[in-house]
């Protein structure tokens, strides 16, 4: 049986950090990074979609995951997501990953075009290929991606000895325990969608990887604390409180990572520059409705977190 517990906990989704000019900032990545080493957290998720991944070129992901793995400095599980719309530099991103020394890498399925399953499993096993001392990670986001991770490409990709499990962010808490029971204790399902954190986890998610957990890593690593003590009723009223901020946060005319960000700043310090076009910039008017969520997330660490 395969030790997965440094998969185990709360798993932040790392933001992609600019400077003034929209470029990615090497500096914001390293305070970033030690930010998430300061508060505890189990480990990061570098370059998905919370790290604007398919905004960012490749040379880009590069110098996040390079200035990433230089300030963690061994003191946080490093999962790095390496899909590109292609194999060719998806494979680029695998071994490059796997040669600074992450522990895991992960793929989402190639979109546009709806590919058949055999050639979706393809893909993913000519990246794992590339990184052949690496752990692999399927991410399944049938919203975003436009494809879902099935039970019989799932089984499929359970050949390859490099798997060892599945990012989940579908909507179906459900699909959590399917994947769990078919891939039993070798496997690690990760919760996804932020606000049912603790109904994964309840139904067998092993952690969570989350894009809100960086702006209040707190009341998540709370959340998991009261899961695992079983005081569920303490646990269900913290994930209203940090759903309410969510909801909160989405309710800007900008982007929820330019909201996010703009966080960070007010409430712990961190420039981590806007969001990258298309994605929608904050407007003035988005300011009232951000500095009422950093309140929130003040007020909620003061009444959950002891």
């Amino acid at each position: 049986m395969r030790n997965l517990d440094k998969y185990k906990g709360v798993i932040p989704a790392f933001y992609a950090c600019y400077d003034k000019e929209g470029n990615i900032d090497p500096e914001g990545v390293r305070a970033l990074t030690k930010y998430f080493i300061e508060k505890g957290v189990k480990g990061v998720y570098v370059n998905g979609s919370s790290g604007e991944c398919i905004y960012l070129s490749v040379e880009e992901r590069k110098i996040v995951l390079e200035n990433v793995m230089e300030a963690a400095e061994g003191k946080l599980t490093v999962i790095a997501h390496v899909a590109c719309n292609n194999t060719k530099d998806s494979q680029e991103l695998a071994a490059h990953a796997q040669k600074l020394g992450v522990d895991a890498i992960a793929c989402i399925p190639p979109i546009y075009f709806h590919l058949p399953e055999y050639a979706i499993a393809q893909y993913w096993n000519d990246i794992s290929s590339a990184a052949p001392d690496t752990d692999f990670i399927i991410y399944n986001i049938p919203q975003l991606a436009g494809v879902s991770l099935t039970q019989s490409l799932f089984a499929e990709m359970r050949k390859n000895p490099r798997v060892i499990g599945v990012k989940n962010s579908s909507m179906p808490v459900q699909d959590i325990q399917l994947f769990k029971q078919a891939g039993g204790e070798d496997y690690i399902i990760f919760n996804g969608p932020d606000e049912q954190f603790i109904s994964g986890r309840v139904i067998g998610a092993g952690g969570g990887i989350g894009g809100t957990y960086g702006v209040m890593p707190e009341l998540f690593l709370k959340m998991d604390e009261l899961v695992r003590a079983g005081e569920m009723e303490e646990a269900c009223r913290l994930q209203y409180a940090a759903d309410e901020i969510i909801y909160k946060m989405c309710s800007t005319h900008g982007n929820m990572y330019a909201v996010i960000k703009e966080i960070l700043r007010i409430n712990d310090g961190l420039e981590l520059g806007g969001v990258r076009r298309p994605l929608a910039s904050l407007i003035p008017e988005d300011m009232k409705i951000v500095e009422e969520a950093a309140r929130m997330i003040r007020d909620a660490k003061e009444a959950f977190v002891h």
